[in-house]
């Protein structure tokens, strides 16, 4: 059964990006909730029958102990059923830290997992597009997959961008080179059809932690893509539409002068319901009925949310995955090091305007860092040659050649 649940993990990975566009309704869900539920069931099978698990690292005893104290907070919570759903929620995004470690064994499972979530990404960025050529886009700003919100949809192409770069070195295939190479412009694009603005910062991040890494073997392409960057400038501003990158050029007057679309009235909010309840907070999934905001918005940041939900306990808990996370990554070498790196200020840089503690991408992440870190101690002769370039391997400018 674990052949079954390791093709059930590569599937959910593929599906997190696109989650919202494929949603079923209650009590199935989305897309990657119905493959996640399966991947317990049948991680679980698995489990066992083998009549093992492998021993928890670091990361999975500090999750496991982040979303125990949230648990705790059932018993002093502001809505009780606020919480249970949310509590739902978390396991079935904080298990992914533990299913990724117990059945990705080697390195090459790691780079099958990064695809995965490049070639979900793919999907995205595509429904994206096809959103804009939409018959109800004519008067839309900012366009988005079908059933998601343009934010999170920046938030999740902006992770692709490390992946995809590092899947360039090592991959022989011409289409596989093309799922990595070809994502890179296409998520770009994506990202700017959002017109989110923190989405786009990170993707400054992003792009250049990508340039970073391909610097090591594509040097003349990085190079080439440098002195082109002005002319392709120039073909955004009339290929894409004018509203949404009006509204990205935007960013200086917000930072200066700005309410940042209203956050900081949020965050006021937030910060008076944290100072009543500074130590253990108002409960799980209560952030709108103790902040007194409307319904349908977040925090809108990471510590915030944290803070008011479950205290200064939880969040030194969520502080401390943060940490623990930045020191497996020093444990990595070469391009894996900086991939992951990236991915990780990516993160942090959407969590300053984002509740991003409730999405399976931030958890999928954690769980990718800290398999990339266990394989760099097993097996680093393996991470090696997974994730370098063959003496064979075309330049980054013949990728798109069959």
């Amino acid at each position: 059964m674990r052949r079954e649940a390791w093709a059930v993990l590569l599937l959910f990975a593929f599906a997190v990006p696109w989650e919202y566009s494929l949603d079923l309704g209650e009590p199935l869900g989305n897309v990657a909730r119905i493959a996640g539920v399966l991947l317990i069931a049948v991680a679980g099978i698995a489990v066992i029958m083998a009549g093992r698990i492998r021993a928890p690292g670091l990361m999975q005893w500090l999750v496991m102990a982040f979303f125990l104290a949230l648990c705790c907070s059932y018993f002093w919570t502001v809505d009780q059923e606020a919480t249970l759903v949310r509590l739902r929620g978390y396991f079935q995004e904080m298990i992914t830290v533990w299913l990724v470690w117990e059945f990705a064994e080697r390195p090459e499972d790691l780079r099958a997992l990064l695809r995965s979530y490049v070639a979900g990404s793919w999907v995205l960025a595509m429904l994206t597009l096809a959103n804009l050529n939409s018959p109800e886009s004519a008067d839309q700003v900012r366009f988005a997959a079908a059933g998601q919100d343009p934010n999170d949809v920046a938030r999740f192409l902006d992770l692709g961008f490390p992946m995809a770069a590092l899947l360039l070195d090592g991959e022989t295939h011409w289409t596989r080179r093309v799922l990595a190479a070809g994502y890179l412009p296409l998520g770009f694009a994506g990202v700017l059809l959002t017109a989110s603005r923190g989405g786009f910062l990170a993707a400054i991040v992003g792009l250049a932690g990508c340039a970073v890494l391909l610097l090591r073997h594509h040097a003349r392409a990085v190079l080439a893509g440098a002195l082109a960057l002005p002319a392709v400038v120039v073909a955004l501003w009339f290929v894409m539409p004018r509203a949404a990158l009006q509204r990205i050029l935007t960013i200086p007057e917000q930072l200066q002068r700005g309410d940042l679309n209203q956050r900081l009235n949020i965050w006021a909010a937030g910060w008076q319901a944290f100072v009543h309840a500074p130590f253990f907070g108002t409960g799980t999934g209560t952030f709108v009925a103790a902040a007194g905001v409307a319904p349908i918005d977040t925090a809108h940041n990471t510590v915030l949310s944290i803070a008011v939900e479950g205290g200064v306990c939880t969040l030194l808990l969520a502080a401390a995955i943060v940490v623990a996370a930045a020191c497996l990554v020093l444990k990595m070498t070469g391009a894996v090091r900086i991939a992951m790196a990236t991915g990780l200020l990516v993160w942090l840089t959407t969590s300053l305007v984002a509740t991003v503690e409730e999405s399976r991408t931030t958890w999928l992440l954690l769980a990718l860092i800290a398999l990339a870190a266990r394989l760099a101690d097993e097996d680093p002769g393996g991470m090696t040659r997974c994730f370098a370039p063959p003496v064979t391997m075309a330049p980054l400018a013949a990728v798109l050649e069959p």
